[in-house]
């Protein structure tokens, strides 16, 4: 194959990669409208009245190790993250407004645009005061590129006004009103309870986390959003590993198990993953 029609078939690839997490990315957008609080209760309320025993996939655990290693292995591919974010903020509160925004702007945008437009806030020493002075514009041109960028800027100075208003400068400590402010759905919420103030209150959810989960068998059924999805992982998975599960999963998308064309073949899952194209092929062995 000549090196134009190696160069071409990469940029299909990543052409219908981005088609892939865009598509993906509004479909979550538009089902985090979902109430999380009513859809967790009818969903426990099910869950406790089963008299069934508690499912959990088979290999899990080899599955969740294998993913940890490969973490390690591939760590100089891995972008800088949302849960990065404020760590050389000394102010409690404006860590946690900077955390809040960062995953306001990570949706449909790449961690490396979400970091970059984070970095220029903070050059300008952003706050909420700074955010209800700064003229809407003037903000959406700090964040630009980001996906919907003049949306998000509007939805950053309506939650400073809330914060304002409502929280003597803070964010919220509760998933329910972390989810009534603008922009903010379950995701970022949980995400939110974890980054910003260190509490493990539910797995986040994002395209990576439901894809993967598909991918390894990790879900009774085929979840179509990613409420569904979180409740059914938050089902068997240790509560411990709750806050530790999209960081590692996100990254693991990132640098391994790819929206079109999976690294399967260097994946150490691949002889354990119901999805896996590169599966070893087995040799009988002739016993003396």
């Amino acid at each position: 194959m000549s090196k134009n029609n190696n160069r071409n078939k990469r940029k299909t690839d990543a052409d219908k990669e981005h088609v892939v997490q865009t598509v993906m990315s509004k479909y979550f957008e538009k089902s985090e409208t979902i109430n999380p609080i009513e859809t967790e209760r009818n969903i426990r309320k099910r869950q406790k009245t089963s008299d069934e025993p508690k499912w959990q996939p088979p290999n899990w655990k080899e599955q969740w190790e294998n993913i940890l290693a490969m973490r390690i292995r591939n760590k100089d591919l891995e972008p800088r993250g949302c849960d990065t974010v404020g760590d050389n903020i000394t102010d409690d509160k404006i860590r946690r407004l900077h955390v809040l925004v960062s995953l306001m702007l990570s949706s449909q945008t790449k961690d490396t645009m979400t970091i970059a437009a984070m970095d220029r806030l903070y050059d300008v020493d952003f706050n909420i005061q700074y955010a209800l002075d700064v003229d809407v514009d003037d903000l959406a041109k700090i964040i630009y590129p980001v996906g919907f960028w003049r949306r998000k800027a509007q939805y950053i100075k309506q939650t400073c006004q809330i914060l304002r208003d409502k929280y003597n400068d803070d964010i919220p400590n509760t998933i329910t009103d972390l989810c009534a402010l603008p922009g903010v759905g379950p995701k970022m919420a949980y995400l939110a309870m974890d980054f910003a103030w260190k509490s493990n209150q539910g797995i986040g959810v994002d395209v990576h986390v439901h894809r993967i989960s598909h991918r390894l068998g990790w879900l009774r059924y085929d979840t179509k959003t990613p409420e569904q999805t979180r409740l059914e992982l938050e089902s068997w998975i240790p509560r411990d590993l709750w806050d530790k599960i999209n960081h590692n999963m996100v990254r693991f998308g990132q640098t391994q198990c790819y929206p079109v064309r999976p690294r399967c073949p260097t994946c150490l899952n691949r002889n354990i993953c119901p999805a896996s194209t590169s599966k070893d092929k087995t040799k009988n062995v002739k016993q003396e």
